[in-house]
């Protein structure tokens, strides 16, 4: 991987908004964790994904109310994802590193690795973003070209269609091929992973175990093969279309900045916090539904700026790193709406399916 470099000598945007979230917490006398907004969604979240759960295999009903609930199960798992696991790998639920650890693990539940998750997000996309040929959240796939520098291929033409399939098998791949590919490779995408300790491997193996036994061995017994493998896919398809979707809405759309990482030396010439806001952008952040089903992840330019700080402060952050954007005269991405966000990001993949350099954009 290339050696990555910013230019932190002026960080005084960083320095700026800082000051200004700090006080923030200071004067109203609040922490930076989570409080009881979040800990209402992880009581309303897990339990309801182990109703749904129970319900699919113990409750006998027909088999499109079934699927149904499996498509439920799927986006309910998306968003304890999103809510739960995320604040807490980031460390940011509660000030007890204990019980971070412990939710944290809920992604294990889900069917991946926290361990490998933190390297991945909190280590490498964090500090690396929209970096190609570092940043594993744009790493170079031979069906999806994702941004200018990476090489377009004539099936990248119809990306645009195509995508969602792609989408939709996304937790499966993360679940059952890409853990493993990290693990045994001992690395993510092209950064070394320096030490999986002993306390990790038995963790990666008794979670991949469990999930084998509760998401398959649990409900082929129960309902049969052909019945639990229509609810299993559906699930999914439904979980990875909304956590790709999500993501991909934060990074890979049309007013986004990339930046070419496939060198031996990279020098990036600003500071890191300006490079984060350039990169990432944020939508439908006035909508109070999305805001808590994605966990404040349309919130995304806060996040990569204080990834530490629970989401549920981010709207009141928003404020404040607008008008510092402003002040520092750095661009700050803001789609109004979730489909102005959608329709920015499938635009942006078809352009990049039919253009080798891409076109000025207009404002959107």
């Amino acid at each position: 991987m290339a050696k990555v470099t910013f230019n932190n000598q002026n960080s005084a945007f960083y320095n700026a908004v800082k000051v200004k979230v700090d006080d923030y917490f200071s004067t109203n006398n609040i922490s930076i964790n989570g409080d009881i907004r979040l800990y209402i969604k992880t009581l309303t979240l897990i339990p309801a994904a182990i109703l749904l759960y129970v319900s699919v295999i113990f409750i006998p009903m027909p088999a499109i109310i079934a699927l149904l609930l499996c498509g439920i199960l799927g986006f309910t798992m998306a968003s304890i994802g999103f809510n739960v696991m995320h604040d807490a790998c980031h460390g940011s639920y509660s000030n007890k590193k204990w019980l971070n650890n412990i939710l944290g693990l809920s992604l294990n539940c889900l069917g991946g690795n926290a361990f490998l998750w933190k390297v991945k997000h909190n280590i490498i996309h964090h500090t690396y973003t929209n970096v190609d040929g570092v940043d594993d959240d744009i790493a170079k796939l031979p069906v999806i070209r994702q941004c200018e520098t990476q090489k377009k291929m004539k099936l990248h033409k119809y990306q645009h269609y195509y995508s969602v399939l792609v989408y939709a098998l996304s937790s499966f791949l993360w679940v059952f091929l890409m853990d493993f590919v990290k693990y045994f490779g001992k690395k993510v995408y092209r950064t070394p992973i320096s030490k999986i300790d002993t306390k990790e491997h038995i963790v990666f193996w008794v979670s991949k175990f469990l999930y084998a036994v509760f998401y398959m061995a649990i409900p082929i017994y129960f309902v049969g093969f052909l019945p639990w493998l229509a609810g299993f896919m559906t699930m999914h398809a439904i979980m990875g279309l909304t956590l790709a979707v999500v993501f991909q809405l934060a990074h890979v759309v049309e007013d986004t900045h990339f930046v070419d990482g496939n060198h031996d030396v990279l020098k990036i010439d600003q500071e890191w916090a300006r490079h984060q806001v350039e990169t990432t952008a944020n939508f439908a952040t006035n909508n109070k539904i999305v805001s808590w089903v994605v966990g404040g992840l349309n919130f995304q330019i806060e996040h990569h700026l204080f990834p530490k700080v629970s989401h549920v402060h981010y709207p009141a952050l928003s404020k404040l790193v607008e008008e510092t954007c402003k002040e520092y005269n750095i661009r700050y991405v803001n789609y109004p709406t979730m489909s102005s966000a959608v329709a920015s990001h499938f635009r942006f993949m078809k352009t990049l399916g039919q253009h080798e350099i891409l076109p000025e954009y207009s404002p959107t």
